[in-house]
């Protein structure tokens, strides 16, 4: 491997290891709630959005989607999810990639109003299966989302592993170029 290969994959495991923790549910979820979200860092336009802007973008559905703890233990299942490809709102937004192989170094990070994110890499969105599977949702069988997830929220519906990657409360999402 090379070096920037080895230093790219260090880098997104030690921002992995920083940004992902496991907490207590909260005794009173109805603090954490969001009902807008915003995009910002590496992107040449900065968005502000919440559920009516979103229904703006091209829908996705999920119809049931296991949640798997990263123990591989079950947490339960989300069924008949819709919301939109994080793909699609960062196109949106228009990573900022200067240099031709710049989308190479970055890294996607979706945070909660609790503290709690997640990262991809630019690749797994944009250059794999994976990508079609991340979606930003506001409502699960018919409705919108209750307190315990925020108006907002995110899961990677294709991981083998969906519950870490599964962000209640989304507040930001933020794309950083993390190796020169």
């Amino acid at each position: 491997m090379t070096y920037l290969v080895r230093h790219l994959l260090a880098t997104i495991v030690l921002l992995a290891a920083g940004f992902a923790w496991a907490s207590e549910p909260p005794t009173d979820p109805a603090r954490f709630v969001t009902t807008r979200f915003t995009v910002d860092g590496a992107v040449e336009n900065r968005l502000d959005l919440g559920v009516e802007d979103l229904a703006q973008f091209p829908p996705q559905q999920i119809g049931e989607l296991p949640l798997v703890c990263q123990s591989g233990a079950n947490l339960g299942t989300l069924e008949q999810l819709k919301g939109v490809l994080l793909r699609d709102i960062l196109e949106k937004a228009v990573v900022k990639a200067p240099e031709h192989n710049d989308v190479k170094k970055m890294v996607v990070v979706a945070a909660a109003s609790d503290g709690y994110r997640v990262v991809f890499s630019w690749s797994e969105l944009f250059n794999s299966p994976l990508g079609e599977g991340v979606i930003v949702f506001f409502e699960k069988d018919g409705r919108p989302l209750a307190d315990d997830e925020g108006r907002i929220a995110l899961v990677s519906g294709k991981d083998l592993r969906t519950g870490p990657r599964h962000v209640k409360w989304l507040q930001s999402i933020e794309v950083r170029k993390i190796a020169d």
